[in-house]
């Protein structure tokens, strides 16, 4: 007998038990994406492994690291996409979506792929869902984004659970001061760094700051603040935004810490946390990104979004028991012989000609009446309609609610739709 094959390290099955929370999640980020004007965006999973390096730079983690690359026939270098930021603006620049100052609100959802460590909540193929808006600079557009975040989370039950954390960058300029500063800290504390904070103060030092090594908490709490080296322009912007979100009811912290190592974010950068997922707390990050338009090879243009990961939030979403709307079929037909079971399969048809919601499950592999009856209840169906030789010579049908202490009745065939919904009335 040959060996089995089983899943790749990393990349796992979303087995039929588990999908409905996806289903659930994917419905409200729908209906509310709806609601706030933005509308759908789907990406290739291909790319050419340029736009990542110019995005997110060649000397990230990602980059060097995590990306699944390649070079096909052609001779290009493409890649599996490992975010889906940079998908969409080189789309909304290749088809004219920020030409004459127009505002594009988009959202996209689908798989990402990194080469990681695989562990709770972090897997080498995740979903994200994310919200993007195109040609809108200010602080109010990046408050309407954290407000149709923070009613996502009023819509799964999720409120209690998680909290916003704010910081800003400033602009660009800000960012050229703040980071001679901080390379002047780190250089004064360099036998203190960690290995990887040594590489990143040669590369990307703003990253240390988010370095995740307990080792490191001094030195970055005595760090220089980002937030005290703000020009009056981004100061006032930043206060614009904590006014909003203070107006609208949306509790917040500042969190000096929180940085984005790129550099075409400016100003706001967000996250939204939750204690009851281990180390992997960020359900949900975002920021400013005003810069990549011009890395990407067009005008400036002002770029805000942000971006869940879907894997976390499915799994609090289970943990927390938020979601209850596991389908369940309403009819299951115990079928009993092959004229039975094909009678059966057109009672079916005609009952999801009537009532296209009904879900009606066929028994089309025979068996005994009792073992299916033990089928019909573990499926946990509200009604069972049973069809044997007497039914079928007499045009009738068995009703058994499977819910309710009764007993089994009999019904002319062509009654059955109307009785049926009274019994789910």
């Amino acid at each position: 007998m040959a060996q089995t094959i089983k899943s790749i390290k990393g990349v796992r099955d979303i087995l039929p038990d588990a999908v409905h929370h996806w289903h659930f999640l994917e419905q409200h980020v729908r209906e509310l994406t709806a609601a706030y004007g933005y509308r759908e965006m789907r990406t290739p999973l291909l790319e050419k492994t340029e736009l990542f390096k110019r995005s997110i730079g060649d000397v990230t983690d990602i980059v060097e690291k995590e990306m699944y690359s390649f070079e096909d026939r052609n001779g290009d270098l493409l890649s599996l996409r490992p975010e889906n930021t940079a998908s969409c603006v080189r789309a909304a620049i290749q088809h004219g979506l920020l030409t004459n100052n127009q505002v594009s609100r988009i959202w996209y959802v689908g798989p990402m792929f990194r080469r990681e460590n695989p562990q709770r909540g972090r897997y080498r193929q995740f979903s994200q869902v994310g919200a993007e808006v195109y040609g809108m600079a200010g602080p109010y557009i990046e408050a309407e984004l954290i407000l149709l975040s923070a009613r996502l989370w009023q819509r799964l039950g999720l409120t209690e659970h998680v909290a916003l954390q704010i910081n800003s960058l400033g602009s660009s300029e800000d960012r050229v001061r703040y980071r001679a500063i901080l390379v002047d800290y780190l250089t004064d504390h360099l036998s203190d760094l960690d290995d990887d904070s040594r590489r990143r103060l040669e590369t990307n030092p703003l990253r240390v700051l988010d370095t995740k090594n307990p080792q490191m908490k001094d030195i970055v709490g005595g760090a220089p603040q980002i937030i005290d080296h703000l020009e009056a322009e981004s100061a006032e912007h930043f206060a614009a935004l904590k006014e909003t979100l203070t107006t609208c009811k949306i509790n917040f912290e500042v969190n000096t810490r929180l940085v984005r190592g790129l550099d075409y974010y400016s100003h706001t950068v967000f996250e939204w946390v939750t204690g009851r997922l281990g180390a992997q707390g960020t359900v949900c990050a975002g920021g400013r990104y005003d810069g990549l338009t011009e890395q990407l090879g067009a005008r400036l243009t002002p770029g805000v979004g942000w971006a869940l990961g879907m894997d976390r939030l499915v799994e609090l979403i289970d943990e927390l028991g938020c979601n209850d709307t596991e389908p369940r079929p309403d009819v299951f037909m115990i079928l009993a012989g092959d004229k039975a079971i094909v009678r059966g399969l057109a009672v079916a048809e005609m009952l999801r000609e009537a009532e296209p919601h009904w879900t009606v499950i066929c028994n089309c592999g025979g068996g005994s009446m009792k073992s299916q009856f033990k089928k019909a209840d573990k499926s946990v169906a509200k009604v069972a309609v049973i069809i044997g030789e007497t039914e079928l010579e007499n045009g009738t049908v068995g009703l058994k609610n499977l819910r309710e202490k009764s007993d089994q009745q009999t019904v002319e065939e062509s009654r059955l739709i109307d009785t049926l919904r009274a019994i789910f009335v």
